[in-house]
């Protein structure tokens, strides 16, 4: 009998096998393989399935296919007579599931000593045929009982629990656990799509045994102290808003009218809508974005206590000058993957601030791995007695394994200590009192995946990433060595490490944090200086170049705008991140195979060789051209990438877009201010190519990245004419090009009856 507050429910257990690795079992007429036999139909009267395999290659194999298994029993004799593979696959055990219990099957026919190694990694022994079938079975029944009653965290287990009962609901939701849908045609089908279980488990905060998300109380709150002890945090919260509700439920614990706050201005926009929602003063951290319009970090000159000091004073928004801003915001990985060294940015805004936010969204993993061992906001270096309080709010299910929505924020008390119940104020205006159980499941879920296995799974993604790199660098070696005149895709990466070439590096070098530091001296980076270990790149984070701009952003004659390369692949089946002008950014989260790289690979050398042979887009992009044949039809992929990349020279879209970036705006009203005004209509639409000298109404966001060019209350001068002329280029590529229209937040698109388009823009009324 289970004693776990949360056993693994007999329909899922039947699904984990134990794993037996034998070769014995194929030897017909021996002792032992009857023993064995009998073993095996002992272990099915336990109602536990049997996978047998006869050498140490197919059980690693099967592993790393997948360790849903209840117990792995190795045949000594298969072990001795390849002692480092048997280790081998005994390691990749542990590293992807811990606990689970491996067993040596011996005989007396084994009479060589266990190494001290395999006796340190194994739970116990198992004789054939000294002990009878039915007593070695039980014992292998019972421990994988016991590790399959740790399988399920807190909540997760609590919740499968809980709807293995299959009680009559008489609260809420309506649908109760799914028969109202059953009552309609359409009900059926979507009962059919999701499942049965899914909507089972689809409940009320009226289950009090499930505890409370509002209260933190109960199973909720068990997975969330679980939580927080396995991303090195005092308290963790989750939030069923993504981490666009996280950043403002953060701003919110901190922030008040009027109070100022530092803030990366490459920000995720949910934080701006955060400093509109507390009536914050912003004074902007302007980070680096190089040549090719990558976004780097805020460089350490910009985190001094004088920086600080200096922005307070200028800003024609702060009354008083004097008042120590009560939070610093910076964004840790930046969308193109570059992470600060956290304690140093730490140590120095600490001088200026109490409470430090890490916008980590797309950076969840990264205590799991020592390649960025203190680089993230829950770093595992020493605290100090005067560092700022730090949070840092992950969005869990970006890169890894939760249901969309799913966040966490994780405190670290410091100048300021935290106390949860006061936290829980700002928590709840941004949360739902109804909130969706299976992605709070799913976040419980992530957790007990990076504890049981965070280092293996980071370490494949790592190791995956790597080699899409080093692929990609060796093919375009290999063209040019045919052809010194062929092109191929680059990827924005160091060329060398310690003076070998990157393709030719040996892979456990580039597992080190060091090899992907930006070192002031590299060229590869386009930052410049930011001091010898102030940022890295995250290998995972794959920025793949297209021709037509050097590295060092000068603009070619020739060239391959990236986003017709990513429609190409999108219309093989391959979505990628984000699309710049002349770059395309791939994420290696840790659902990521070979073969799914793989496809990538192929389907950018299937887009060269349409290039090099002009293939008509009728017959590469025929929805393009369905869609618009009288802008495309007749026209080949070459064709149309040169007279893409020629409007991008014409319009100096990218010259445009760096300048627009590297610029702030004016600031004339706080955002907050800015939107009483549009919530009483004082407010009109105008033309962009109007917008000069006028404050506008809303963010305008670019999409990818979702990065503000102008906030609310700001307004663009003569002296900022930049950024009006980056998205008049942009709504003049939209209207030559139609398909490959820009995502701009906060601008609308007008057609006339000839498809011209006008962006158009709410701005304050004057």
């Amino acid at each position: 009998m289970s004693h776990s507050p949360t056993p693994l429910p007999p329909s899922l257990a039947q699904r984990y096998p134990v794993l037996i690795v034998a070769s014995t079992l194929g030897q017909e007429g021996s002792i032992v393989t009857h023993s064995a036999q009998d073993v095996v139909r002992a272990l099915h009267d336990h109602e536990l399935d049997v996978e047998l395999t006869a050498s140490l290659a197919d059980a690693e194999i099967a592993f790393r296919a997948g360790p849903a298994y209840s117990c792995v029993i190795l045949g000594w004799g298969l072990c001795e007579q390849d002692l480092d593979k048997a280790l081998q696959v005994i390691r990749l055990i542990r590293q992807r599931t811990a606990q689970l219990p491996i067993m040596l099957g011996m005989s007396q026919a084994h009479q060589s000593r266990v190494p001290l190694e395999f006796v340190e990694n194994i739970d116990g022994f198992i004789w054939l045929p000294e002990d009878s079938p039915e007593f070695i079975a039980g014992r292998i029944a019972a421990a994988a009982s016991r590790y399959l009653d740790t399988i399920l965290p807190p909540f997760f287990g609590a919740l499968v629990n809980f709807a293995d009962t299959h009680e009559y609901s008489w609260h809420t939701p309506g649908h109760t656990g799914g028969t109202a849908f059953m009552k309609t045609a359409v009900g059926r089908s979507f009962l059919d799509f999701y499942g049965e279980q899914m909507l089972r488990s689809d409940l009320s905060v009226s289950v009090g045994e499930l505890g409370s998300l509002n209260d933190h109380s109960g199973p909720v709150a068990a997975a969330e102290s679980y939580a927080a002890r396995v991303f090195g945090a005092d308290y963790t919260f989750f939030s069923v808003g993504g981490s666009s509700a996280s950043n403002q439920m953060v701003l919110h614990s901190a922030v008040t009218d009027g109070d100022a706050v530092l803030v990366d201005r490459n920000c995720h926009k949910s934080l701006n809508y955060a400093l509109n929602q507390s009536g914050a003063v912003p004074l902007y951290l302007r980070p680096r974005r190089n040549a090719r319009g990558l976004i780097g970090p805020v460089p350490q000159s910009e985190l001094t206590p004088e920086a600080v000091a200096r922005k307070l004073a200028e800003s024609p928004l702060a009354r008083d000058k004097q008042a120590r801003p009560v939070l610093a915001v910076l964004t840790n990985s930046t969308y193109d993957g570059l992470c600060y060294n956290v304690q140093t940015t730490t140590r120095e805004l600490s001088k200026s601030v109490d409470r430090i936010h890490y916008d980590e969204a797309w950076y969840a993993y990264a205590r799991f791995n020592a390649l960025y061992e203190g680089r993230y906001g829950m770093h595992r270096g020493e605290r100090h007695a005067d560092d700022a309080t730090v949070t840092v709010t992950h969005s869990t299910h970006k890169l890894l394994a939760a249901l969309s929505q799913a966040s966490m924020i994780h405190i670290r008390s410091g100048k300021v200590p935290v106390k949860p119940a006061l936290f829980n104020e700002a928590f709840m205006m941004h949360t739902s009192t109804s909130p969706q159980y299976s992605i709070i499941a799913s976040i419980d879920v992530s957790a007990k995946m990076m504890d049981d296995a965070g280092e293996y799974l980071t370490d494949e993604s790592i190791g995956e990433a790597i080699a899409f790199r080093q692929a990609m660098v060796r093919l375009g070696n290999e063209m040019r060595l045919r052809d010194t005149t062929d092109w191929w895709f680059g990827v924005w990466q160091p060329d060398e490490v310690d003076g070998v070439p990157f393709a030719d590096l040996d892979p456990l070098v580039l597992h080190r944090g060091d090899a992907w530091v930006l070192k002031p001296a590299a060229k590869w980076h386009g930052f410049g200086d930011l001091g010898a270990d102030y940022c890295m790149l995250d290998p995972i984070k794959v920025t793949v170049l297209t021709p037509g701009q050097t590295l060092e952003g000068a603009m070619q004659d020739s060239g391959i705008p990236a986003p017709l390369v990513s429609s190409f692949l999108s219309s093989r089946g391959i979505v990628v991140e984000k699309t710049e002008p002349y770059s395309i950014l791939l994420l290696f989260s840790v659902g990521v195979t070979k073969g799914k790289w793989g496809s990538l690979v192929a389907g950018l050398m299937e887009f060269k060789n349409h290039y090099d042979d002009n293939t008509s887009l009728e017959q590469v992009m025929p929805d393009l051209v369905a869609s618009h044949a009288e802008r495309y039809a007749g026209m080949g992929l070459r064709d149309l990438a040169e007279e893409m990349h020629q409007e991008m020279l014409a319009s100096q879209l990218l010259h445009n877009m760096d300048a627009a970036f590297s610029l702030l705006p004016d600031p004339v009203a706080s955002p907050r201010a800015t939107y009483a005004r549009l919530v009483k209509g004082e407010i009109e639409q105008i033309a962009v190519r109007d917008m000069q000298d006028r404050t506008v109404a809303v963010q305008i966001v670019p999409y990818p990245p979702g990065i503000p060019l102008m906030m609310p209350g700001e307004k663009a001068g003569a002296d900022k004419r930049a950024i009006v002329d980056y998205l008049l280029a942009m709504e003049l590529f939209d209207g030559r090009f139609p398909g490959f229209g820009h995502d701009n937040h906060g601008i609308e698109v007008e057609r006339d009856a000839q498809g011209g388009i006008t962006y158009r823009v709410y701005v304050v009324k004057q």
